[in-house]
């Protein structure tokens, strides 16, 4: 790949560590961001700054996105400066967005009518899984596009799956995010029994982290709790997008998740009381609160 050009569109706090390992492994990286002072660590290291997606997808055999929500992945696809105006034929888009799946049908069926072909290649293991290239990677799209993009996706997860047509990565990704939900809230109440009853948190963790309870939730989320450490490494404002995207797709198929539908009401409460852009782990502020326990931050 060392004589490759790539294009890498949203460098927040997934996407630049995700951007950094890729830059090692090519010749060239074009790069957009909405903020471009978020950028600057990249630009620093030798990538192009590019004024629009369209821009930074000229010429690029691979094209990656890793941006917020589904708004801005059909803009920075679809729109007026959107990438698919200039991607080249033979070319790879990657979108590792969590998004709908049918948005990620509609991207497959635009690459394909330019000669070009995409995967919806959503990702799970927050900033610490992306600067330690160990994230886990739910593919969808056309096995060809898989198998060509596939050295790179090794340069940033240990987990790679590729999960059927497109639309398939997202599909699993909100299978992820459901777990994701459950576990957060039944890790988050935990700790609130445990700040109830006097225990050590700290060491009521090494207990319950090491049986039936073990889990990536409380090897890497419990412990900033305890720490009081709320900052992001995957954004509540992201999760409850997340989560509203998965009910939808659960309506469409007149399926029932009360449990989801549970969490999705918490998070959102979470927001409304000022920690939209903390990270996940803020849910624990929120049940505190409805408890009427306070910790100091």
């Amino acid at each position: 790949m060392k004589n490759v050009t790539i294009a890498w569109i949203g460098t927040g706090v997934m996407g630049a560590p995700m951007c950094a390992h890729l830059a090692e492994e090519v010749a060239t990286v074009r790069v957009y961001n909405r903020t471009k002072s978020k950028a600057e660590a990249l630009l620093a290291q030798g990538a192009q700054w590019c004024d629009t997606p369209a821009e930074a997808a000229q010429g690029a055999a691979f094209v990656f996105t890793m941006v917020g929500f589904p708004a801005d992945v059909q803009n920075v696809y679809f729109g007026e400066n959107g990438l698919l105006t200039t991607l080249e034929a033979n070319a790879v888009c990657v979108d590792f967005t969590t998004t709908s799946p049918s948005l990620a049908v509609a991207i497959d069926s635009a690459a394909r009518e330019r000669g070009a072909a995409a995967i919806d290649a959503p990702v799970s293991g927050g900033d610490v899984g992306a600067r330690e290239q160990r994230l886990s990677i739910m593919v969808g799209g056309a096995q060809a596009a898989v198998d060509k993009t596939l050295p790179l996706l090794k340069k940033l997860g240990q987990n790679i799956v590729h999960q059927g047509p497109a639309g398939s990565g997202q599909h699993t990704k909100m299978c992820n995010q459901i777990v994701i939900a459950g576990t957060m809230i039944g890790v988050c109440e935990s700790l609130l029994y445990a700040q109830k009853a006097g225990l050590d948190l700290e060491r009521m963790l090494s207990s319950i982290s090491k049986g039936a309870a073990g889990c990536w939730t409380l090897d890497n989320l419990a412990p900033r709790i305890t720490r009081r450490d709320f900052n992001p490494g995957f954004y509540v404002d992201h999760f409850i997008k997340d989560m509203g995207v998965a009910l939808a797709e659960a309506a469409r198929m007149n399926l029932a998740l009360p449990g989801l539908a549970l969490v999705y009401q918490l998070y959102q409460a979470t927001a409304a009381q000022g920690d939209r852009y903390s990270g996940t782990q803020a849910l624990m502020r929120a049940l505190e609160r409805m408890s009427g326990h306070t910790a100091a931050d």
